[in-house]
């Protein structure tokens, strides 16, 4: 993300269940573990001392087993649990100390939730059911069913409005959950295992259907799951959490690649690397040919001091417009030719930086490096097929 400004910051929070919560926030801040504490105070060590910052606009996923302290945690952003001890910042206002008056305002304007079941009244009809936090607001009726429509619409349910949930297969109905949230217009989307209660194959559409609306609509949204192969689909980033802690916050390629400890590395052991890995993270920058400036001799020279077999040709702003390489290069001084125009192939593979490793593979199959452009189409390097076939069986080592 580029420029980022945070949206959520969290601050030291620490969450104590049990009846004496203090006395067991003493002994864990003079260093007591997860274990001792409940063995000494009966009480269980919720979260212990969390500290990041989820980005406007970010998709943050919180990851780890069940048990781990992240359905504690997206709670209390939005206070349906109240942390022991830290901060909680939206929008630079600390909410964990805030009233409840405020923390329901707060709730209808700022922060929505979708949960795993659904939650759904099922007496209402699908349009009622996404009208409700708009009712709570004291929007109109007309007002609301108009924002209802348009909400369902963009999830893709605009002809299931006046259907009743029961109706609806549990992608669906997942789908109104997800309309309800948004349609309050809430700059932030809190989603605890909004899909793991979904068939597989329905819910890997429903993760496409998130990246897709976050896409249009660029929502904060943090993200439940104990998924790994979920969270690094659709994570901008991911925090890892284990017994209430932050093990380890990064980019999805940043989990793979730098596991933080072996219990990240254990996580990851079986992701398939080609899916998750971008051409970005392993490129090598590469030196390319400029057409009408370098003659094919210059060209040979670079190809030569950068011991490459083949090298971009790009225009006077830097994006791609051939390939050459250094025998047909050779031949052609040889043979007296010297237009770079003459002798490139203008019929080579591409890709951009975000795309993943699997993505490339039908890319090689005329047998040429893949040249790799930016988001403006400017040339940024080449990737040779060997460089990704490493990259991915290094995961395995």
């Amino acid at each position: 993300m580029k420029n980022p400004e945070p949206k959520i910051v969290i601050e030291h929070l620490i969450k104590i269940y049990g009846e004496k919560p203090h006395a067991a926030l003493q002994l864990f801040r003079s260093g007591g573990t997860r274990d001792s504490i409940l063995k000494e105070t009966g009480n269980v060590l919720g979260i212990a001392d969390a500290s990041f910052t989820i980005n406007q606009g970010e998709l943050f996923v919180i990851m780890g087993l069940s048990g781990s302290g992240k359905s504690t945690l997206v709670r209390c952003i939005n206070r349906l649990i109240n942390p022991t001890s830290g901060c909680i910042y939206i929008d630079g206002e600390d909410i964990a100390h805030v009233d409840e008056r405020r923390m329901r305002a707060i709730r209808l304007t700022k922060v929505s939730m979708v949960f795993q079941k659904f939650g759904l009244l099922p007496h209402r009809t699908v349009s009622e059911n996404v009208e409700y936090g708009l009712k709570v607001k004291g929007i109109d009726k007309a007002k609301r069913r108009q924002k209802a429509l348009e909400t369902l619409k963009i999830v893709g349910l605009g002809e299931w409005a006046d259907y009743l949930p029961s109706s609806l297969s549990g992608g669906m109905q997942q789908r109104v959950g997800l309309a309800r949230a948004l349609a309050t217009d809430a700059d932030i989307l809190l989603m605890d295992e909004a899909f793991s209660a979904l068939d597989p194959l329905i819910r890997r559409e429903m993760q496409d259907e998130l990246l897709r609306l976050q896409k249009e609509l660029h929502k904060t949204i943090v993200f439940i799951s104990h998924d790994i192969q979920e969270a690094l689909k659709i994570g901008d980033r991911i925090a890892v959490m284990k017994d209430g802690a932050i093990v380890q916050i990064g980019t999805p390629e940043e989990i793979i690649t730098q596991p933080a400890d072996d219990y990240i590395s254990a996580f990851t052991e079986d992701v398939n690397r080609a899916q998750v890995l971008t051409t970005e993270s392993i490129i090598r920058p590469t030196i390319p040919v400029i057409l009408e400036q370098d003659s094919p001799s210059v060209a040979l020279g670079k190809m030569s001091d950068n011991v490459l077999k083949h090298m971009c040709v790009v225009d006077t702003h830097g994006k791609p417009v051939g390939m050459i390489n250094k025998q047909g290069l050779e031949l052609a001084l040889e043979n007296g030719k010297a237009d770079i125009s003459q002798l490139m192939q203008t019929d080579f593979p591409q890709a951009k930086t975000d795309t993943s490793l699997e993505d490339t593979f039908p890319l090689y199959q005329k047998g040429l490096p893949v040249t790799i452009v930016d988001g403006e189409g400017k040339f940024q390097g080449l990737l040779e097929l060997a460089d990704v076939l490493a990259s991915i069986s290094n995961g395995n080592n």
